[in-house]
């Protein structure tokens, strides 16, 4: 499976979150899409349009099972994607910032 670390992502790399809705609330990577697991198969649509068309997806969750799931689909739609290594845990412990939906400071639940 392709894995890519928190450190290796650089500002402007598309970034799909794929934890559920508390999750993103309480706090998610600023400018990440949003598309819980639960709702991915029914919601591809908004990641076919939003996802750069020749760029690399990032797939992130809290530590990094969903997020190898999700991968590993869109790896077979021929999507290149990369699960994100240690999801927002990791991502929060390297001190990546972590926010709510109004800007304010987050945390990873």
């Amino acid at each position: 499976m392709p894995t890519v670390g928190v450190e290796d992502l650089k500002d402007g790399d598309f970034l799909l979150d794929v934890r559920e809705d508390d999750e993103w609330k309480a706090g998610h990577a600023e400018g990440a899409l949003h598309i819980p697991i639960s709702d991915f198969v029914a919601r591809y649509g908004e990641l076919t349009e939003a996802a750069p068309q020749d760029g690399r997806v990032h797939v992130i969750c809290r530590s990094g099972g969903r997020s190898a799931q999700v991968t590993m689909y869109l790896a077979q739609q021929g999507i290149d994607a990369v699960n994100v290594d240690g999801g927002m845990q990791h991502w929060s412990a390297v001190g990546r910032p972590v926010v709510t939906d109004d800007g304010q400071p987050g945390f990873v639940l």
